[in-house]
């Protein structure tokens, strides 16, 4: 029997990928958005499926105008949301940053992360009928560190993340909608390949107290988790999975 429905946006590549084989070896059945990577999406959903989960794959762009709706409106009946879709995009200090990088990435980090949650509540809360549930933003643990030199604009929109999951939380705790955050410190992905730096992680690893980076499964492993009955009384507050950095 099936542990619930969960949407997974960006969950087709790195750390979304991650989150949903961990949710498929709990029981769940699956959503997956992806943008555009059609290779890395059908060979998640075949990964998920012989781990014993239904899913289905959709695409959609959450940064056009009716990107969210098209995710959820194909999505059908849900019991779960992971707000993972993300990217920094670039690499270097704000002033040399362009500025349609700087609105494409709060766009995709923020704008789209808060029309998600919008849309998360929509379909789980119990005042729309929904069977209550839980959202989980996926944020950074840039997002109190900053990231000057390399991407602050990034960083001050996941910041925005963290507040969306502490306002929210508070606004639908009464309406069986838990809403939780997790913010992944450095970790090995393609983050930062698309970034422009495919070794960011080696420069970057000293700098962390645990002297490495992260995988995408120790972060995945934080999200399902928080996602459980174990995580009944939580809501409101973002883990930080960073290597104590």
């Amino acid at each position: 029997m099936s542990a619930g429905r969960v949407l997974v946006t960006g969950g087709t590549r790195g750390i979304g990928a991650a989150i949903a084989r961990r949710l498929a070896g709990a029981g769940h059945d699956l959503v997956l958005g992806y943008a555009r990577d059609e290779a890395a999406a059908e060979a998640t959903l075949a990964e998920v499926e012989a781990l014993g989960a239904r899913a289905t794959l959709v695409q959609a762009d959450l940064t056009a105008l009716d990107g969210v709706a098209t995710l959820f409106g194909e999505a059908g009946p849900l019991t779960g949301v992971v707000s993972n879709a993300g990217a920094a995009g670039h690499l270097a200090p704000l002033a040399q940053t362009p500025p349609e990088v700087v609105r494409r990435t709060i766009e995709l980090n923020l704008t789209a992360a808060v029309l998600v949650a919008r849309a998360a509540v929509r379909a789980l809360s119990r005042s729309y009928g929904g069977p209550g549930g839980v959202l989980v933003n996926l944020s950074s643990g840039a997002a109190t560190l900053g990231s000057p030199g390399e991407f602050v604009h990034y960083a001050a929109a996941k910041a925005g993340v963290d507040a969306l999951t502490m306002g929210l939380a508070k606004e639908v705790a009464t309406d069986g909608v838990r809403v939780v955050g997790v913010a992944p410190g450095l970790v090995e992905t393609g983050f930062h390949a698309d970034a422009g730096e495919p070794g960011r992680p080696a420069r970057i690893a000293p700098t962390v107290p645990m002297e490495r980076a992260g995988e995408a499964d120790e972060i995945a492993a934080a999200v399902v988790w928080l996602m459980s009955e174990e995580a009944s009384y939580i809501t409101g507050t973002t883990l930080r999975v960073t290597g104590g950095r």
